[in-house]
């Protein structure tokens, strides 16, 4: 049984569907970073300096992306014509491409976290004003990469990731504009590191759950979702079967899981119909698509010592 190619070639459309908005929202935050990393040494602001370099993963996180849906794609148009030694397709470059996502934010803000700590005791002169211009355009900037990126965020992991990074910087801009008016108005050079590392705070809890999410991936831990235990009992009460062993379930990337079974069955049993049973079990009461089941009859001898 297997749907993975009409799956993977629906997974790849869906990139291609969203590849414009991806690559404006990559091109409005490529330019937006420049601008609020010179704003930021110019200015002194290490909340502006903050949010740029979360804008700087932002660019990097977009534009792997990008790259992995053009890969994908350009696998699957290869794929039709001849077989591939990438026998699961380039489909976890976008689990790949959210985990370094993870990775760069966890910098960010652990970096932005220690230079906020020293400045709270070295009280550095900050440019309020301009800081403030700056702030405010790079919200609008992040409000209309947020727009172009939400919907895209539902269907797949990498997507999602690059949604949260802009999200969590459009927050981070909000804060600096908080800090800049705070600054301006009672003078408090201790405001800019406070938000800057609050900032860095908000980043992480985000940053852990996207890069635990793509580390399940790359372990090829079972969906949350999915009870090992439910399926293994589920696929035993199938007529004729009497051991369902070799059971391995996993995920691809996202939106396509993946399963694997032995089932040995009764000497006489119709193979044909276990098959048709596991496959729709396995179809309609779990959403996986892609089986590939092993029908054994009872008195097939070493198949367990191969287990793993």
């Amino acid at each position: 049984m297997g749907h993975d190619h009409d799956h993977g070639a629906g997974l790849a459309r869906a990139g291609e569907r969203h590849k414009g908005r991806l690559l404006a929202a990559f091109l409005i935050i490529g330019i937006f970073f420049v601008v609020e990393a010179t704003a930021g040494v110019l200015t002194n602001s290490l909340a502006l300096l903050s949010d740029a370099g979360h804008m700087l993963t932002d660019v990097i996180g977009l534009g792997m992306a990008l790259a992995a849906i053009q890969l994908a794609s350009k696998f699957e148009t290869k794929h039709t014509s001849q077989r591939s030694s990438h026998t699961f397709g380039l489909y976890r470059l976008e689990i790949l491409a959210a985990f370094v996502n993870a990775l760069l934010l966890f910098g960010v803000a652990i970096w932005v976290l220690v230079e906020a700590v020293r400045r709270l005791f070295d009280d550095p002169e900050v440019l309020g004003v301009p800081m403030l211009v700056v702030a405010a355009l790079g919200l609008a900037a992040n409000i209309v990469a947020f727009l172009l990126l939400r919907e895209g965020a539902k269907e797949s992991l990498n997507m999602e990731g690059a949604y949260l990074e802009v999200l969590a910087d459009t927050i981070g801009s909000v804060g600096v504009i908080i800090a800049a008016i705070l600054l301006e108005t009672f003078g408090w050079g201790w405001v800019d590191p406070v938000i800057g590392a609050a900032i860095g705070l908000w980043i992480l809890p985000r940053t852990w759950h996207l890069g635990r999410k793509a580390v399940r991936v790359l372990l090829q831990a079972a969906p949350p979702h999915i009870s090992v235990d439910a399926l293994a009992a589920d696929l035993a009460a199938i007529k004729d079967v009497v051991d369902v062993h070799d059971l391995h379930v996993w995920t691809l990337t996202s939106e396509m899981d993946a399963a694997s079974a032995h089932l040995m069955t009764l000497e006489n049993a119709d193979a044909h119909a276990v098959l048709d049973q596991a496959r729709h079990i396995l179809e309609h009461s779990y959403g996986i698509s892609h089986g590939t089941f092993q029908v054994e009859p009872d008195s097939h001898k070493g198949c367990h010592e191969l287990s793993w």
